[in-house]
């Protein structure tokens, strides 16, 4: 450009054009629009870089958004809203002695309303159907326990997974058919915790049917009343992972109907060998008293559609009736 206007400032300065204020005046006027083409170059250049540059933003961000995992809290930290309560020899939702309640933002278990704890094991269930999902809880164990508890139920609770729904659970039932993921509190001696347990239900193990009541797990011992992070892998059928303050300890599949240890049941209920895929989530009482600070879950199952608002790249399981677009998708 500098090289275009030197020569066209010699040919104006050599022309035989003898009136020196038109050659000047000329000279400004192609001057100046050439620096007028230039500025316009040089804005094109950068509106286009700015919008490259928000464009790559905005990508960024909505990468983000997607990656971004959106836990739900089940717990509320004021009150049992949304939970339903289930106590053996109790009809739905009579919290026999307040067993559950919620006392300085826990969800807790308590007994100091019973005399004799009588088997009167209970559930409080999160109202809802789940399938592809991970349940984390933060528990710890405190107290003595409850008078005439078993001595298997010391420190002694757990998280029910794929369970059946609580208003099918008969009135003397005292567990509900489901995958138990039990949680136990060290007693000084080697005590894992997110163990299997399997009332009504049996899984499959490395290709191989396990009938076994109880499995442990790989964890560590964890003594006193500290606080430890329980997190379950749930995906459908396929997969079920068990993670102690986030080492996975347990692994299985087929997670499915069959096998004895739950009493006072509908039969009908009991389909041997049916694979269970969804279901319900509970937190138990079996007579020693337990605190949660914090129940929460991460959905898996929704929109895959990576151009809709609420497409989250770490779901597993598509449901892309869920997607939403904002405006019609066209």
């Amino acid at each position: 450009m500098r090289f275009l206007m030197r020569s066209l400032h010699h040919c104006l300065l050599s022309s035989h054009n003898k009136n020196k204020s038109f050659r000047v005046s000329a000279f400004y006027k192609v001057e100046t629009f050439f620096e007028k083409q230039q500025n316009a170059k040089k804005m094109k250049t950068w509106i286009t870089a700015l919008l490259t540059m928000s464009s790559l933003l905005c990508f960024g961000q909505k990468k983000a958004n997607a990656d971004k995992e959106e836990w739900k809290q089940l717990f509320n930290g004021k009150n049992l809203d949304g939970w339903d309560i289930k106590i053996r020899g109790y009809a739905l939702n009579d919290n026999f002695g307040q067993t559950f309640r919620v006392e300085d933002g826990k969800m807790v278990v308590r007994y100091d309303q019973y005399d004799d704890f009588k088997q009167k094991y209970g559930h409080i269930f999160y109202k809802g159907d789940f399938s592809y999902y991970k349940i984390a809880v933060e528990y710890r164990f405190v107290g003595e326990q409850a008078p005439k508890g078993e001595g298997w139920a010391w420190r002694n609770s757990g998280i029910m997974v794929h369970g059946q729904p609580a208003e099918t659970m008969g009135k003397d039932q005292d567990f509900p058919a489901s995958i138990e993921v039990q949680l136990l509190g060290g007693n000084d001696k080697k005590r894992t915790t997110c163990n299997l347990c399997t009332p009504g239900t049996n899984v499959v193990i490395d290709g191989k049917l396990i009938t076994q009541h109880c499995i442990n797990s790989t964890s560590q011992t964890y003594n006193g009343d500290q606080w430890v992070r329980a997190e379950v892998l749930v995906l459908g059928d396929s997969l079920i992972q068990h993670f102690a303050n986030g080492e996975k300890v347990l692994e299985y599949n087929k997670p499915q109907l069959g096998g004895g240890n739950v009493s006072g049941h509908d039969p009908a209920l009991m389909i041997a060998g049916k694979l269970l895929d969804h279901g319900s989530i509970s937190l138990q009482s079996e007579s020693h008293p337990v605190e949660f600070r914090k129940v929460e879950l991460l959905n898996l199952k929704g929109c895959m559609d990576p151009k809709a608002k609420n497409y989250k790249s770490y779901y597993v399981k598509e449901d892309n009736s869920t997607c939403d677009y904002g405006k019609r998708k066209k």
